[in-house]
């Protein structure tokens, strides 16, 4: 099954706000929250990440794929970078030619909604008015998309929002190549644009963005401390960091982890999504405390997204 939460951080005005996160599966889907990091020192952009080709992947590590999938072998960081980047660069037209320029779940209130493009759409607008975007009369002028696909989120928040400017950054070639075309066949080449870069290491200064924005990308993180942190990093004073990402269900009092079964069934998504280990809302939760987070609100918002898994598998 496919769960949903969200949380959201209330923040005094010198520090860094809100985050969104989401959980998927086994009884979550993510949270939203807003958060105060600790003070970072503004560095220097990183240099633009190469845009290597995955053809070679594909062939180098076919039967090491095969080989490992039937193992349920946990794949390395470096199996997961190239991996993702081969894995998108191979779907990322098929899922636009069904479903259009938006990789995410939908908005599913009314459940038997059948406008599946529009309620992806929604899940945006839904999640930026959940996270009080905009509620203090400031709307976002700088904003990072974090794991863009084709830009989708980016090009709908800066026709939102006037003024805004937005970079998102992904592993795929294809995507950020597929995101900057139809930015400019959308007439939005000045306000949106996409390279490659990695999210654990992404090539902004600090201090840069007031909207930070990760929708459903976290889940391949290997290090989610890592993944908070950079985010915490490029997040300006008095921005918003928003995040929806897979996670499992919190663990019980007591329970030291989850149960085989749900075990042997997250290692089967991981193979077919190239994900590394699942974390919970709860574990988020510490990782954005220990990063400065502040005032952690969490929200289940699972009941809302289920419906979209029905029209993928129709």
């Amino acid at each position: 099954g496919i769960f949903t939460h969200y949380d959201t951080l209330k923040l005094k005005p010198t520090m860094k706000l809100s985050l969104v996160l989401a959980a998927l599966l086994l009884g979550n889907f993510a949270s939203t929250q807003a958060f105060s990091p600790r003070p970072t020192s503004t560095s220097s952009p990183a240099p633009l990440a190469a845009s290597s080709s995955t053809a070679l992947h594909g062939i180098r590590s076919a039967v090491a794929r095969a080989r490992d999938s039937l193992l349920s072998r946990e794949r390395t960081d470096e199996d997961l970078k190239s991996g993702i980047a081969f894995f998108y660069d191979r779907s990322s037209k098929l899922w636009e030619d069904v479903w259009g320029e938006h990789m995410h779940h939908g908005y599913y209130i009314p459940e038997d909604r059948t406008d599946h493009v529009q309620a992806q759409i929604d899940l945006i607008d839904e999640v930026l008015k959940w996270a009080g975007v905009g509620d203090d009369g400031k709307t976002p002028k700088k904003v990072v998309d974090v794991g863009c696909g084709i830009g989708g989120s980016s090009r709908h928040i800066v026709r939102k929002y006037e003024g805004a400017t937005a970079n998102g950054i992904t592993l795929s070639p294809y995507q950020a190549q597929r995101g900057n075309e139809l930015a400019k066949e959308q007439g939005l080449e000045d306000r949106a644009s996409f390279q490659v870069a990695d999210a654990l290491n992404q090539p902004f200064p600090s201090n840069t963005f007031d909207l930070v924005w990760s929708l459903e990308s976290g889940e391949h993180m290997p290090d989610k401390q890592k993944f908070v942190n950079e985010l915490l990093r490029v997040a300006a004073p008095g921005g918003r960091i928003i995040i929806v990402t897979w996670c499992h269900r919190d663990l019980l009092p007591g329970e030291p982890c989850l149960s085989t079964k749900e075990e042997k069934i997250l290692a089967k998504i991981n193979r077919a999504y190239y994900l590394p280990k699942w974390c919970s809302v709860a574990d988020y939760v510490s990782l954005l405390e220990k990063a400065g987070a502040e005032n952690i609100k969490r929200e289940d918002w699972s009941y809302i997204i289920a419906p979209f898994w029905k029209a993928v598998i129709k």
